[in-house]
């Protein structure tokens, strides 16, 4: 693999989880409620998993373009806080059609690990 692209870390806050979880109607409390995530086991609320895969996807249609990502596909690792700052990487392999896709903290703990497909 090479040719890795990186973004700037990206801050995660209390706002976008509200926001997103009223733009994808996902109301689940544990992402909006601090008090309802802390008696649920939750050290905080936690971002939605599609908010994260989001934002990845935003950075690969930014380097890529819309229309060049033909596949991408996630499997969430952790969860993500309010407060946590989370960079996105591509790393495209020798033919450049392919590549493994990261979202880690700035602790290098891995968020997402995904898989992209161009054309």
């Amino acid at each position: 693999m090479n040719n890795v692209n990186k973004s700037e870390f990206i801050m995660i806050t209390r706002e976008q989880l509200v926001r997103y979880a009223g733009a994808s109607g996902d109301f689940n409390p544990i992402h909006t409620n601090m008090i309802l995530a802390k008696e649920n086991g939750l050290p905080d609320v936690i971002a939605q998993g599609m908010f994260i895969m989001g934002l990845a996807g935003t950075q690969l249609t930014k380097w890529f373009g819309l229309h060049k990502v033909k596949q991408f596909d996630v499997r969430f690792t952790s969860m993500t806080l309010p407060g946590e700052e989370v960079q996105v990487t591509c790393t495209l392999n020798e033919d450049q059609t392919s590549g493994e896709v990261i979202v880690f903290n700035r602790n290098e703990e891995v968020k997402l690990k995904g898989f992209i497909k161009l054309a």
